[in-house]
């Protein structure tokens, strides 16, 4: 099988590539430099180059790219550049693939953000976006993709929770704190969280290239969990008793309007794996606390 992959250098992204190379498939990343090799093609998402034939020829296309959300201040500025960077890199891609006839999947990252902060409410695939800044930000992200769509490509919207693994992401954040026995909980702690291993998610991809689905996917992991009992289950992993409740107010001014992400309640279930019988290999919150502490 023949992948392109836009973002294969995040945390998904090179799981992702790893375990297809593993494999044997042939794997093609987008990069924004000159290429290094036939594993590499040039793009450049903000004028709209890229190699059309190349992603014509593809068996799926995995669009991860964009501005990371987490690592700076969600500034106005900075949240126009995580926008841009979104609807640049799907627009491209998505255009491309409309006008070149494309008989593949386009599996298009996406993120639980778009539910935005509905509290104990049951959330589904066929729930509506949020108001929050994320939540905007998130809809147009999937909304940039809609001229694949139009054109009948099969087009899988990925909406990724909170991912756990051993570096990057969510953990790196949070866990030296976790560690230090420093953190009982995000706020209050009665946000739901929902989640996923990043094994599982990775799985869960490769899965959705070899479905027939076609729409939005949460892709997390069968139950959310309270963030009470999220930093529980990383503090007894990590062989710490839960310290203090940090507030809301701290958290904005120590990581400004980004942490919204991880005060938002979002009660979420995979209503789509689920009933496509996808297996996850770390369903529960302990199993998967204890992989991601016991690998750094």
């Amino acid at each position: 099988m023949k992948v392109v992959i836009a973002g294969s250098s995040g945390l998904i992204g090179t799981a992702l590539k790893e375990s297809l190379n593993a494999d044997g498939h042939d794997v093609i990343a987008l990069v924004r430099r000159e290429s290094r090799g036939p594993q590499e093609s040039s793009w450049d998402p903000a004028s709209g180059r890229i190699d059309h034939d190349l992603l014509a020829s593809a068996d799926a296309v995995v669009n991860l790219a964009g501005a990371s959300i987490g690592r700076k201040r969600l500034t106005d500025s900075y949240a126009k550049v995580v926008l841009q960077s979104r609807l640049d890199a799907t627009g491209t891609i998505a255009r491309s693939l409309a006008d070149h006839d494309f008989a593949g999947v386009l599996v298009q990252g996406s993120a639980m953000g778009y539910y935005g902060d509905r509290g104990e409410e049951k959330l589904t695939e066929r729930s509506g976006a949020g108001s929050t800044l994320l939540a905007s930000i998130v809809t147009q992200w999937e909304a940039a993709a809609q001229p694949a769509v139009d054109a009948g490509v099969r087009t899988v919207f990925t909406r990724t929770g909170l991912v756990l693994a051993p570096h990057g992401g969510f953990a790196e954040r949070l866990l030296p704190l976790v560690k230090r026995g420093l953190l009982r909980s995000l706020g209050k702690g009665d946000a739901w969280h929902a989640w996923v291993a990043l094994p599982d998610h990775v799985r869960a991809l490769r899965f959705l290239i070899d479905s027939e689905h076609r729409g939005p996917v949460n892709c997390i992991a069968p139950a959310a969990v309270r963030d009470v009992q999220l930093m529980r289950a990383l503090s007894e992993a990590a062989g710490r008793s839960p310290g203090v409740s940090v507030p809301a107010w701290a958290l904005r001014i120590a990581i400004g309007p980004a942490i919204e992400d991880l005060l938002s309640s979002q009660n979420a279930t995979p209503g789509v794996l689920s009933r496509l019988g996808f297996q996850w290999d770390l369903p529960f919150i302990d199993a998967a606390a204890r992989y991601v502490t016991e690998q750094r």
